[in-house]
């Protein structure tokens, strides 16, 4: 379990450092409305992981190869869509002044792989704990707090790019390629 608190940590020094460097500023934004999302994402997140902890089970190697497979994979997505988004990308909801429509490499099936990658590391996390109360107390708060950000998100996509967000919203899945 040792292991598995490190990770946690790791992840969220580095969720932080994200936190501070990629945070839209006022002067560069055209943009900007959180509405609250980006500091409930923090407190779900970091309850989840307190009440995960707390009801986690004995390491069961089957469920922590799982999990560190699963968080590998959400590792990968998350820093390709981030990557990819280059200077567009902020942890706040904000729209950048040299933002544009990203339709093309993870863009092209899903409209929020990055948020795919974090629901896949947080679900890799919980595995690894073991405990299906775990999964309970960190993976579905975190899904609903995702979907909330997601519509914040949207709206003001679609206030920015009107009919080419409202088609390529059409077109593609939120988080999920042909699910959901």
């Amino acid at each position: 379990m040792n292991k598995i608190v490190m990770l946690s940590l790791i992840f969220a020094f580095s969720e932080f450092l994200l936190m501070i460097v990629k945070h839209s500023k006022i002067q560069t934004s055209r943009s900007r409305n959180d509405k609250g999302s980006l500091i409930l994402m923090w407190l779900v997140i970091t309850i989840g992981f307190i009440g995960g902890f707390r009801l986690s089970e004995p390491v069961n190697q089957f469920w922590l190869g799982f999990g560190s497979g699963f968080l590998i994979v959400g590792v990968i997505i998350r820093w390709l869509a981030i990557l990819q988004l280059g200077k567009s990308f902020t942890v706040d909801v904000a729209i950048t002044e040299t933002a544009y429509l990203k339709t093309d490499g993870l863009f092209k099936r899903i409209r929020h792989p990055s948020y795919l990658g974090l629901l896949m590391i947080i679900t890799g996390f919980s595995a690894a704990m073991s405990s299906f109360f775990s999964f309970l107390v960190l993976v579905i708060p975190v899904f609903l707090a995702i979907i909330y950000r997601i519509s914040v998100e949207e709206e003001l996509l679609i206030s920015e790019f009107g009919d080419r967000y409202i088609e390529y919203k059409a077109n593609t899945k939120k988080i999920i390629p042909g699910i959901f």
